[in-house]
């Protein structure tokens, strides 16, 4: 694309693919089937500051507790569902409920068919399940990221994430 040419940005093309295994190696889902919204919320955590010679404030971003709430309709399959609904079923908790995910950003340009992406650790937050008679079933949960992201790029294709330039 030319530069300076702007274009939109489509939500389908930030992708989120949740570490859905149970053994040792990470298997990566793409969180979608089921997800009509999802939004990252970064929730800054900021200090507000008056100095004695001052009558307006300073308030400066000091850290972020991002956060991911995500509505998903149960579609028993999917490998997101089958995962959440399994730390769901267990009432799992501490490191039972964590994993780690990965933000896929498909709208910037890849190299060779990798995209610029980050990793983060996260803990997957059951918020809800059920919802209207004669509607389809609802899981709400929240993934909660852990610290901070590991920045690299991420293959679409053969899930894999690999740690080094990237977003």
């Amino acid at each position: 694309m030319p530069e300076g040419v702007k274009t939109k940005v489509k939500r389908s093309k930030i992708a989120i693919f949740l570490n859905t295994s149970t053994t040792g190696t990470a298997a990566y889902s793409l969180v979608g089937d089921g997800v009509t919204e999802q939004t990252i919320a970064y929730n800054p955590q900021t200090e507000e500051e008056v100095y004695i010679h001052q009558d307006s404030g300073t308030t400066s971003v000091t850290g972020y507790k991002p956060n991911i709430p995500t509505p998903m309709t149960a579609i028993k399959g999917d490998p997101v569902f089958d995962y959440v609904d399994g730390i769901r079923i267990g009432r799992k908790i501490l490191s039972e409920a964590e994993t780690d995910c990965v933000i896929v950003y498909l709208y910037k340009d890849p190299t060779t068919n990798k995209y610029p992406a980050e990793k983060n650790k996260c803990s997957i937050q059951i918020d809800d399940f059920g919802g209207a008679g004669g509607e389809s079933a609802k899981l709400n949960f929240t993934l909660n990221l852990q610290g901070d992201p590991v920045h690299g790029t991420f293959d679409p294709t053969t899930k894999a994430f690999t740690e080094g330039s990237g977003a």
